[in-house]
């Protein structure tokens, strides 16, 4: 299942108030359990942002190695 940000939001929402409510809460998953998923989710959002941060630099590198390799291969290496 994928969520969005909104569903997210209503989710985190929800599991505030059932924190609040405390041992009166309602059936079903126990709010630390949601509350630690919500926690895990957030974290692989940054490792997401921080790997895709790590291979568009990684693209831009290669690119700049190619484009002096090439430079090199037609003998214009001396600029």
């Amino acid at each position: 299942m994928i969520l969005d940000a909104n569903q997210i939001a209503a989710i985190r929402q929800r599991n505030d108030e059932e924190l609040r409510r405390g041992a009166r809460g309602t059936h079903g998953y126990p709010a630390r359990t949601v509350q630690d998923l919500l926690h895990t989710v957030e974290a692989m959002k940054r490792e997401k942002r921080k790997w895709k941060k790590l291979a568009q630099t990684r693209g831009k590198a290669l690119a700049e190695i190619q484009e002096l390799a090439g430079k090199v291969a037609n003998g214009g290496g001396n600029d």
